[in-house]
């Protein structure tokens, strides 16, 4: 499959179909969107909300929640914030998340049977590394969006004048309901 990707992306480049999308790395819209990496929201979210390319700066990431006020979720919106102008964001959940109700020993047992060795990990959790937490899912999606929405409301980085809202969308709808 990948060698089909690379083969359209050569046919892309020399058809010169990129200059469509040819933008500044500054979002025109000042606003980053936190949400999940989910395969229906790709073409669903931008065009539910009427953004194209340079509007905004989108970071997807399972749930589209953030767990840890340190993450990679948190380093991005920062610099989004302090580098490219941010200055609202927008922390959309959807309907039917594969992240709700993720259960962390199922995860494991995953990890054990595509032969993850039970040293590595051992390794983890004697690193500090607290894998039930970290690979467990939410049980309430309002509930993970409101979540982090106050974290990064209240992080200690995060500009006061920075307005952060929650919303979930609806997966085939693509309709927002604000939280």
């Amino acid at each position: 499959m990948i060698e089909e990707m690379l083969k359209y992306n050569k046919a892309f480049v020399e058809s010169k179909a990129y200059e469509e999308f040819v933008t500044s790395k500054y979002p025109d819209k000042k606003i980053a969107i936190v949400t999940c990496m989910d395969t229906r929201l790709t073409a669903l979210l931008p065009a539910a909300l009427g953004i194209k390319n340079g509007d905004v700066k989108i970071i997807k990431n399972a749930g589209g929640t953030i767990t840890n006020p340190f993450d990679s979720t948190v380093r991005s919106l920062l610099v989004a914030i302090y580098e490219l102008g941010v200055n609202e964001i927008m922390i959309i959940g959807h309907t039917g998340c594969g992240v709700q109700g993720m259960d962390s020993q199922e995860m494991l047992n995953l990890m054990r049977k595509r032969g993850i060795d039970e040293e590595h990990i051992s390794l983890m959790k004697h690193c500090g590394i607290n894998l039930d937490e970290w690979l467990h899912g939410f049980e309430d999606t309002e509930a993970a969006v409101h979540e982090t929405v106050d974290l990064v409301k209240n992080h200690p980085l995060v500009p006061k004048d920075i307005i952060v809202k929650g919303y979930i969308m609806d997966s085939t709808t693509g309709e927002l309901t604000r939280l």
